[in-house]
């Protein structure tokens, strides 16, 4: 009999998913544990496998299509069933009669007072977007504003389309059909030039959970962060001496730091279960990653037993898997505390939100080189600015307080 395989749960807090792209075709043979199509949840990008074997019979659900948990998405004819039978069941699916599928958010087409030239900018078949070199968010976005990748000029590394291409696109094609309007107007017509109306992009995926989380973080902790500025000129002098045998960053060497200033303050890797302060004997550090409309935080586990060596190796594959969407559930599951860095965008100090989940979040400002007072004298030194943000249900300053001195000293001076 026929096999559905619906959208899966991956996570709690997992409501939907967009269908980003199909690895069979109707016809094609398929085996148990065999990737069926790709879906990008609030997280990552997630491979959905067969479970069963047969044959690809019916595609329900178009790609580019946000669905629910639950909702349908494809069906496998096993051995001894009739494929036409199945396919007139449930219809011809999306990738035959190119409807949106059960439970779907269709992508919009283009505006009904384009031009035939706009058209070709915004017209959009966002089937197209898997034969370009694009981003996620960039393939999403393209499909909520009615762009046709095809026609977008990537700027990104090797013609990538960005999500600042996208946008881009979308404004000349509003901006076109606005001069269209005007232009009809100054004819001799009493109609008014038109004004393009602001652009509404749907609050979902990545962007719709760091918004659910950050405001239950606020709301459902007592969140207090404290600030010091930490003289780190022995840690800029050892990465100059260390970087000549491996590159890494000053993340890299807080995370270490971090991982193994836990171990020693045990209370800020503990994490609220009911009515009891749980300890963890697991120190996994998140590390969050900039994307295009959002952020991810990837996940070192056993920080606290890995060199720096290691730790550059973990953090650079997946700055690059995140920006790519290949990051799996498991990359970004299982943290006990986080560290976020704006210091490269040039900022000193700011209030990290804590993850939920969590105890704290360490935020790093960028490191400067300023004059300070040593010995009675005026000397230059390298500082920055840390700000640790904590539960206050759950630890007080003092301890917090120790537990940021412990991680300047292990920083500076710990072993490598």
């Amino acid at each position: 009999m026929a096999v559905e395989l619906t959208l899966p749960k991956f996570g709690l807090t997992m409501h939907e998913g967009t269908v980003q792209r199909y690895f069979k075709s109707p016809g094609d043979p398929v085996a148990i544990g065999e990737p069926i199509y790709e879906v990008e949840t609030e997280k990552v990008l997630q491979e959905v496998e067969a479970t069963a074997a047969g044959t690809f019979a019916v595609a329900i659900v178009e790609p580019g299509a946000t669905v629910e948990c639950g909702a349908l998405v494809a069906v496998i004819a096993e051995a001894g069933d009739d494929l036409s039978e199945i396919t007139a069941r449930y219809g011809n699916g999306a990738g035959a009669t190119g409807g949106a599928g059960v439970n779907a958010t269709a992508p919009p087409v283009a505006p009904s007072g384009a031009s035939a030239d706009t058209a070709a900018v915004a017209g959009g078949a966002p089937a197209e977007a898997g034969r370009r070199s694009a981003s996620p968010v960039a393939r999403k976005l393209a499909a909520e504003l009615g762009i046709e990748l095809a026609k977008v000029a990537g700027s990104g590394p090797g013609g990538r389309i960005t999500r600042e291409d996208v946008e881009r696109a979308a404004f000349a094609a509003r901006a076109a059909s606005a001069a269209g309007a005007s232009a009809h107007a100054h004819a001799g017509t009493p109609a008014q030039a038109a004004h393009p109306a602001p652009r509404a992009v749907p609050m979902r995926g990545m962007r719709r959970t760091i918004a659910d989380r950050m405001t239950h973080s606020l709301r459902e902790s007592a969140q207090l962060t404290i600030t010091t500025e930490a003289d780190v000129t022995p840690a800029v002098e050892l990465r100059a001496s260390l970087s000549r045998d491996f590159d890494f960053t000053y993340t890299d060497l807080l995370i270490q730091a971090a991982a193994r200033a836990l171990v020693r303050h045990p209370r800020m890797n503990a994490r609220l279960a009911g009515d009891a302060i749980e300890m963890r004997d697991e120190v996994n550090v998140g590390m969050a990653v900039a994307l295009d409309d959002g952020l991810i935080v990837p996940v070192i586990h056993g920080a606290d037993r890995k060199p720096v060596r290691e730790i550059a190796a973990l953090t650079r594959d997946f700055g690059e898997r995140a920006r790519s969407g290949k990051l799996k559930l498991e990359d970004v599951s299982g943290g006990t505390f986080t560290i976020t860095n704006l210091g490269t965008f040039g900022i000193d100090a700011f209030t990290p939100i804590i993850n939920p989940g969590e105890i704290g979040i360490l935020g790093v400002g960028r490191i400067v080189e300023k004059p300070a007072v040593r010995g009675g004298e005026i000397v230059r030194r390298w500082m920055m600015t840390l700000s640790l943000t904590f539960d206050h249900r759950l630890i007080d300053g003092a301890p917090a307080a120790a537990f940021l001195r412990t991680v300047i000293e292990i920083f500076n001076f710990g072993e490598r």
